[in-house]
């Protein structure tokens, strides 16, 4: 049961507003949700509190958020093959072949998150699997989930051969003879497969609802943009709301479509209306994902110059450019906000085109758009962040020389235009609003290794000693407050920006003060408790419930 009263005492980062100013205190209280006061006066209701938490050596600070991630995606992996931290071709085989032989009754094997850097240029071979499952059809996706990986079986349920032709948005990765290798990119090549893959019911996705939200809060999350969401998975969040199922404020991004998004604007519209009227205090629908582009590592994120291992190709724009701004504006115009995925320089440019776009033709609001990922920005395109009110919605784990990097990325854009990966110093000093996120399950969603991350610029062994591009690293005040009161911001949620009070009880507590912490040691501060409203939704099991 909800304690009345609850006073914490200790180091308490009030986080002051979203540029992260505001000075530490020495105690916070709670009451009935929302924080009652700061400092001595917090300190003068500990003695007829219902709870006091001893925050020690520890530090209280505004919960963290995840301003991009896919959590039923996330509940969903638990739910197949685990082959998430798998690191060989052969360790995913053998651990798909122990899953089908263990679910005997599983007519499709679905399972997501292999590495792509584990097979070269990462083109993974159907052969592999139907060495381990011949009989049955397997589908897996890469952990950026713009590949999927199929056996033979798959391709043939979904009538995939040599004579398919290429779709329009997506690539067949083919043989010499032109037969299907058994990889897809992107997401009309992905969706050959995926479309034949049964539903699931709805009591699985709440149940991956349920586990997503519990990883959340034992990582000190209290809100989620999820970003991307299709109508059967706003069915299933208003129905885990219902059933009191949900233990974190998420807001649906629901996906736009470049070839029926005219025919979405109505039920958008109907979806929004029902969050509102039946998804409760925690769950709303107020955003629009727009997939700019793909991924650099796939080869399908839309740049301005070619890539170097295929001079003729600059990847794959989802939209064209006059197409996005087109229905940026007509969704703006219906009061929903805007979250684009960008990643090449051209999807980014692309992106901040349809943002102006939509200014220009719409009457003034509180838009709050976002782009997010930011992967490779053309310089003369840096100042239009702050001079359109963009907020850069980064996934800081990924600012780092991991071999997604130096084995697929790099090679395939050179030096120069690596060096342009992930502006987070650059636009922080030009006063552009900086927010993080996970992707998850893309990648970890633990926002402290993505904070060690952008403060470092290093791999979690080091390299380089003195960080890549170190030139935009942020400091740990930024770091942490682009993970609380950025996305906050992002949210429209003004009234969590700082610790003060008045303000949603939404807290974690952790081991240690990741601001006096050695910068390679940020992650391992434990979360040792998380509240949501004041409802306490993790303790570590060290610190009792």
């Amino acid at each position: 049961m909800t304690a009345t009263t609850l006073v914490f005492l200790g180091t308490v980062r009030t986080g002051g507003d979203v540029h992260g100013t505001g000075a530490d205190t020495t105690a916070l209280a709670v009451r009935d949700g929302r924080i009652l006061a700061l400092g001595e006066e917090a300190r003068a209701l500990a003695a007829s509190a219902d709870d006091v938490v001893d925050i020690g050596d520890g530090l209280l600070m505004a919960a963290f958020g995840d301003g991009h991630a896919h959590p039923l995606f996330g509940g969903l992996e638990s739910f197949g093959p685990q082959i998430k931290e798998l690191d060989s071709v052969d360790a995913i085989v053998a651990e798909v072949g122990r899953w089908a032989r263990e679910h005997p009754e599983a007519a499709w094997i679905v399972g997501a998150s292999y590495d792509p850097a584990l097979a070269p240029e990462g083109e993974f071979d159907a052969r592999w699997l139907d060495a381990a499952v011949p009989d049955r059809p397997v589908v897996l996706r890469a952990h950026d989930y713009h590949t999927v990986w199929c056996n033979t079986e798959a391709l043939r349920r979904a009538g995939v051969t040599k004579t398919t032709p290429e779709p329009r948005l997506g690539w067949i990765v083919r043989r010499a003879d032109g037969a299907p290798l058994g990889t897809l990119r992107e997401w009309h090549a992905c969706d050959l497969v995926l479309d034949q893959v049964p539903a699931r019911p709805v009591d699985d996705l709440v149940e991956a609802v349920r586990r997503a939200g519990h990883a959340y809060a034992r990582a000190g999350i209290t809100w989620v943009q999820d970003a991307w969401v299709e109508p059967e998975m706003a069915d299933a969040y208003l129905a885990a709301a219902r059933r009191g199922a949900l233990s974190v404020r998420v807001d649906l991004a629901q996906r736009a479509d470049p070839d029926r998004w005219r025919e979405q604007l109505g039920p958008f519209a109907a979806t929004r209306a029902r969050v509102d009227a039946d998804g409760g205090e925690l769950l709303s629908a107020r955003t629009v994902k727009f997939f700019s582009d793909g991924v650099i590592e796939g080869g399908t994120a839309a740049m301005l110059a070619p890539y170097l291992d295929a001079p003729h190709s600059c990847g794959m724009p989802v939209w064209e450019p006059a197409a996005l701004a087109e229905a940026v504006c007509a969704f703006d115009a219906a009061g929903f906000r805007t979250h684009i995925h960008a990643i090449g320089d051209a999807g980014v440019r692309a992106a901040l085109d349809a943002i102006e776009a939509a200014r220009t033709a719409n009457p003034d609001w509180d838009r709050r758009p976002v782009i997010t990922h930011v992967q490779v920005v053309d310089p003369a395109d840096l100042p239009r962040f702050a001079a359109l009110g963009v907020i850069a919605n980064f996934e800081p784990l990924w600012a780092q020389p991991d071999p997604l990097q130096t084995e697929l990325s790099i090679p395939r854009i050179g030096a120069e235009r690596a060096a342009l990966q992930y502006p987070m110093g650059e636009l922080a000093r030009d006063g552009v609003r900086l927010s993080f996120g996970s992707d998850w399950p893309v990648s970890s969603h633990m926002p402290l290794e993505g904070i060690q991350v952008a403060v470092t610029r290093r791999t979690f062994t080091g390299e380089p000693a003195d960080g890549w591009l170190p030139h935009q690293r942020l400091t740990v005040d930024q770091a942490l407050t682009a993970a609380t009161a950025g996305v906050a911001h992002q949210a429209g949620a003004d009234d969590r920006l700082a610790l003060v009070p008045g303000a949603p009880a939404d807290l974690v507590l952790l081991s240690e003060d990741p601001r006096t912490a050695d910068p390679m040691e940020i992650r391992h501060a434990r979360v040792r408790g998380t509240w949501l409203g004041g409802r306490c939704t993790y303790r570590d099991r060290d610190e009792g419930e």
